[in-house]
């Protein structure tokens, strides 16, 4: 199992190329389900998560190919078994974006329960709630949810649709399954996040009739058909915050490509509260710290929210820098009940962070030490790479596997801005 290797206290400095959105590109791969005809992606992360998707709709009968340069080829044409099977998807809860697109083309679908990240309770009721609203027939049996239009449709029927709590995954559904649907269809509390828009972009390049995308309120008229299309996946904004909160950390001076400011104002306004210097450029994000020196940094409290609020996605990250930072800071998850674990490892490093409920209250420290610490999640495990990258001496971050899901070549990256990182492999990280 590989591990990363970090020998902290070294400023970041230099250009990193954010790469495409993880949360958008993967239900764009599930939206070339909705044609028979060719679509082309550009800008598509290479990771774990992605991997497991083209496997998944490989194994349905689609074409897809994946160069070196980020494109990925798809056609579903001859796709023939509408199902997502448990041993594909049991690593990757974005499975369930296959439901809506299937059950809209093929009048039937079997999908998995979805797996991810052990981050809390996701539930799918929304997901089933939405569709049975459309005109479907759901049932939960054996691990799968298996969906099918009522005997004499051939199309599900527009409906208002308003979800019981915000959901990204919910509102991509909606809008794929929507786009073919008979009639209109309005979505309410829909999520309001960039890879919603960008997921909308697309299906209208594919010839879907979409209003409203971007706000809480999104009209789709269904169409018959939809053609093939050429889209390039937005920039991860995650990536971005994640990059910008490690040279915050460390100190230096980073520009970071691709990045779009516009999507990170929360994160930014408190990166500049905590004394760091941001200036969107064209194409890109620059970002100064003068870095881990005790009185640089100042400690900012924050609660997570739906976009545009502060994103959970960025919570773990953030702490990193809390932990060595001026001042008391107050982190508050309100979309996850289970989104502290890394607090534990941190502590391990030499953090002072105490957690009640929902609230991690976290004291700042002069200096980190490097430890042996092991990833639970996704962005876990980069709030710890963050840390590891500030501590004295040598952090060892085990089970990265789950970095690998969601971050493009980070320690080759990070190494680009002067980072001491590397990654262990086979012998090496026994």
């Amino acid at each position: 199992m590989d591990k990363l290797l970090i020998r902290g206290g070294r400023e970041l400095r230099g250009e990193v190329l954010i790469s495409g959105a993880k949360n958008a590109a993967l239900p764009e791969l599930c939206a070339a389900l909705l044609t028979d005809q060719p679509v082309v992606l550009h800008n598509v992360p290479r990771l774990q998560d992605v991997s497991t998707m083209l496997k998944l709709v490989r194994n349905m009968g689609v074409s897809a190919e994946r160069d070196d340069n980020g494109t990925v080829r798809l056609d579903a044409a001859d796709l023939n078994k509408p199902e997502a099977p448990y041993e594909l998807v049991k690593t990757m809860r974005a499975s369930v974006l296959a439901l809506g697109p299937l059950l809209a083309r093929f009048g039937h679908a079997k999908v998995s329960l979805p797996g991810g990240c052990a981050i809390g309770s996701r539930p799918v009721d929304q997901h089933i709630k939405g569709l049975q609203a459309m005109g479907a027939e759901i049932v939960v049996e054996h691990g799968y949810m298996v969906a099918r239009l009522p005997a004499g449709r051939t199309r599900l029927k527009g409906a208002r649709i308003l979800t019981d709590m915000v959901t990204v995954t919910g509102t991509e559904n909606f809008l794929m399954a929507a786009a073919l649907a008979e009639g209109e269809t309005l979505l309410e509390n829909a999520a309001q996040e960039p890879e919603i828009v960008d997921l909308a972009e697309m299906l209208i390049r594919m010839g879907a009739k979409i209003e409203g995308h971007g706000t809480s309120h999104i009209r789709i008229q269904g169409v018959e058909k939809l053609h093939g299309c050429e889209h390039a996946v937005v920039a991860d904004r995650i990536e971005a915050g994640t990059f910008m909160c490690a040279v915050a950390a460390t100190g230096g001076e980073a520009f970071l490509r691709h990045a779009r400011g516009d999507h990170l104002d929360a994160v930014i306004d408190k990166l500049r509260d905590a004394g760091c210097k941001v200036t969107p450029e064209k194409d890109g994000v620059r970002i100064s710290s003068r870095g881990p020196a005790y009185e640089h940094l100042k400690a900012q409290s924050f609660s997570t929210t739906e976009y545009p609020g502060f994103p959970t996605d960025m919570q773990a990250q953030f702490m990193a820098l809390n932990v060595i930072a001026r001042g008391a800071s107050m982190v508050t998850e309100t979309i996850f009940e289970n989104r502290f674990m890394h607090v534990n490892e941190m502590v391990r490093l030499g953090a002072s962070i105490h957690v009640e409920g929902k609230v991690a209250m976290v004291e700042g420290v002069q200096q980190l030490s490097g430890a042996t610490v092991m990833a639970t999640d996704l962005r876990a495990s980069a709030s710890l790479v963050i840390a590891g990258l500030v501590a004295e001496g040598e952090t060892l971050v085990d089970r990265i596997y789950h970095l690998d899901r969601g971050y493009d070549r980070m320690e080759s990256k990070l190494r680009g801005l002067g980072a001491d990182i590397e990654r262990l492999t086979g012998a090496a990280a026994a």
